[in-house]
């Protein structure tokens, strides 16, 4: 595309730019009628609105501080969120949204403790402003882009569903067994790791989990990152071994099944499986059921989420029914299957977001 005819202007010369009156959080109403933006998003609902149409929002606070947002018409918008309103035809709200989602903001985020971004420190901001003709081909084609990975981020979530779905129809759930299977307990198919403890010399990768806000994410895979640090106390992990991550919040567990040796915190417990009773894919299967969700959620114990674990005997107590291994192993296969559906729409989300970037860097990334 030719970039000769495009300007760089003032981002308060072309945006009118401010906060609205912001809403106490106890003005909230739980049946109102419009949608509440806070600097994140909807925060709530209210009986009024002070926005007609749909308006860009940048978060001016926080550690999301620049983070752009939509609101929808019709909506109340809290001075947390800055509002960035054209003001005239130079530029148009969807090509407002995705360059200022493509600049780089660093050079206008102040404070160090608690970062925010003033309309002062934003208004002298330039951005690129091409013709209207061509800020309506880039959002297009912007537009194509975003929608293919929001479509494909949809189907891994059915290929999830799908997979859930074969569990209950086979195996039913877990807590009733309704179809009657042979039942066992955690603490017969799973002990306790007598794992060695390494010293700062062992020279084995450090194997973590992701934790965020407390909350392990079991969509979050082990980080590896060679051993800096003095790593006395932990412990030497080995393939087939099952990892137990806590605390627990709101029923959510994280398991992980070790593929490489290495070593891990002693805070992570960690579990050797027989498998001769039960077949990996399976057990991960029942300990992220639902009907197992709640079950650990009614076993929490504690006031703090640092200390919301469950007791160790009723982990250890864990009803599982065990359907005959070669079922299991069934069962296994066709997950195995639409995994490797799930990797390839995977790698096609990867390579369009690529793309996406890329086609973002080269828009809205140089100097005239």
């Amino acid at each position: 595309m030719n970039k000769h005819n495009w300007t760089f202007r003032k981002l308060g010369d072309i945006c009118d730019i401010y906060q609205p009156k912001t809403l106490s959080s106890n003005m909230l109403l739980p049946d109102g009628k419009y949608a509440v933006y806070g600097a994140n998003g909807i925060i709530g609902r209210y009986d009024k609105f002070n926005h007609e149409y749909s308006e860009v929002l940048m978060t001016c606070r926080g550690a999301t501080c620049g983070t752009i947002n939509v609101s929808e018409p019709f909506s109340w918008i809290n001075g947390n969120a800055m509002v960035i309103h054209p003001k005239n035809d130079d530029i148009t709200k969807p090509f407002l949204v995705y360059v200022l989602r493509g600049i780089d903001l660093s050079d206008v985020i102040t404070g160090a403790a608690q970062p925010q971004i003033t309309r002062q420190s934003l208004s002298p901001k330039k951005l690129p402003v091409p013709p209207i003709s061509a800020q309506e081909r880039i959002v297009a084609e912007l537009d194509l882009l975003s929608s293919i990975i929001d479509k494909k981020k949809a189907q891994l979530k059915e290929y999830d569903q799908l997979a859930q779905s074969i569990f209950y129809d086979m195996f039913g759930d877990p807590i009733t067994n309704e179809k009657g299977w042979e039942t066992s307990c955690f603490g017969n198919i799973m002990t306790p790791a007598k794992s060695n403890k390494c010293t700062s010399h062992t020279q084995l990768p450090i194997l973590s989990i992701t934790m965020h806000g407390g909350i392990v994410r079991q969509k979050d895979r082990f980080k590896k990152v060679i051993a800096s640090k003095d790593v006395t106390g932990y412990k030497i992990i080995k393939r087939g071994q099952l990892v137990i991550a806590f605390p627990i919040d709101e029923g959510l567990i994280y398991t992980q099944d070790i593929e490489d040796e290495g070593i891990m915190s002693p805070a992570y417990n960690v579990w050797d499986v027989d498998y001769t009773k039960v077949e990996t894919l399976f057990l991960k299967f029942h300990l992220h059921s639902p009907a197992i969700m709640k079950y650990y959620k009614d076993k929490l114990r504690g006031t703090t989420l640092r200390r919301r674990m469950i007791p160790k005997d009723d982990l250890l107590n864990l009803p599982i029914p065990l359907p005959p291994l070669s079922f299991q192993k069934q069962f296994a296969k066709k997950i195995e299957e639409i995994e490797r559906q799930k990797a390839l729409v995977q790698a096609s989300i990867a390579e369009t977001e690529t793309l996406f970037n890329s086609r973002m860097d080269y828009y809205f990334n140089y100097v005239l």
